[in-house]
């Protein structure tokens, strides 16, 4: 008999990457690589797993080394894996962190990667079905519908067919993957989405406005989440429009600060919390990741957390991280 399939209310669809973080300087000069695993929709995965919430990823990995540490890594972090295909031919994508000055830059090697070969038919398999067809919500990104032209055709229907989940979609804008192409399936997954987070300067560049309002109606989703850089989240949904400052920061490190406060939101979004208590968790997971090297961090701990999800107003912004 085949083993029944455990418990998921949350699937995270999209690519998995493995970073390689030098040290200092140069990247020509960098002789020692640190290893991690990173990925928008499996550092939002890792996230809800860890908030609580049953969670699954699916997607396609490379059958090599670099996939099964990516599986090991989710495994470990409590995230279902079931889902995963692995691929013969095709490799695990990879990008490695340049450190100077400060500054973080991101140089990829994903095309032709394994996630890129995801297709509409690769939502029939019995272990990606099975998934969907039990679970609440199916997070997912723009950066999955611009890997490649199959894989934004897998979204699509995705999205257009009868669904019984929420679709959240994180717009993830990331020009240089839509060079050279007509980013209307990404407009047409925002618009099918039940859920969508943005942030006001990718929105700009994307949309050409950054203000929530504008977006609300040109987007058209019942519930839309506006992150303002550093300063606050907003949502807006029919009922109205929720907003709360974000915490300050110590920051060392900004990548995946974003997939964090997704997680956090998300998770609350599932745990029935209210609007300003999702806000605050998206905030209080995105601050555990600014704090850590990595892409993804534990959330804080489960005491600080109802603390700070039930202070007043003044508590809240008074709290440092």
């Amino acid at each position: 008999m085949p083993e029944p399939l455990p418990e998921t209310t949350a699937i995270c669809l999209g690519e998995a990457m493995i970073m390689l973080a030098g040290g200092p300087g140069p990247l020509a000069d960098v002789e020692v690589f640190r290893r991690s695993v990173g990925g928008a929709e499996c550092n939002v995965a890792g996230g809800l797993a860890g908030l609580g919430v049953p969670t699954g990823w699916i997607s396609r990995l490379g059958d090599d080394g670099f996939g099964q540490h990516v599986l090991r890594d989710l495994q470990a972090r409590g995230v279902d894996v079931g889902g995963v295909e692995l691929d013969p031919l095709r490799p695990t994508a990879l990008y490695v962190k340049e450190s100077e000055d400060g500054r973080s830059r991101m140089h990829y090697y994903r095309t032709g990667s394994a996630a890129a070969a995801m297709e509409p038919g690769f939502l029939d398999r019995p272990e990606v079905s099975e998934r969907l067809k039990q679970a609440r919500l199916v997070h997912t990104t723009g950066i999955t519908a611009a890997i490649s032209t199959s894989s934004a055709d897998m979204l699509e229907r995705l999205a257009t067919e009868p669904r019984e989940y929420l679709l959240s979609v994180d717009l993830n804008w990331r020009p240089a993957l839509w060079r050279d192409r007509d980013p209307a399936p990404l407009w047409r997954l925002l618009k099918a989405a039940d859920i969508v987070l943005i942030g006001a300067d990718e929105a700009e560049v994307f949309a050409g406005t950054g203000d929530p309002e504008e977006l609300y109606e040109l987007i058209g989703a019942p519930t839309l989440v506006v992150k303002n850089d550093a300063h606050t989240a907003m949502v807006l949904e029919p009922a109205g429009r929720t907003e709360v400052p974000a915490l300050s920061v110590d920051v060392v490190e900004t990548v995946g600060a974003g997939d964090a406060f997704a997680a956090g939101f998300l998770a609350g979004t599932l745990q029935g919390l209210s609007m300003v208590e999702r806000l605050r968790l998206g905030h209080l997971n995105a601050a555990a990741v600014l704090t850590a090297p990595e892409d993804h961090a534990p959330p804080p701990a489960i005491d600080v957390r109802e603390r700070l999800l039930k202070a007043s107003d003044e508590e809240w912004a008074a709290t440092r991280v």
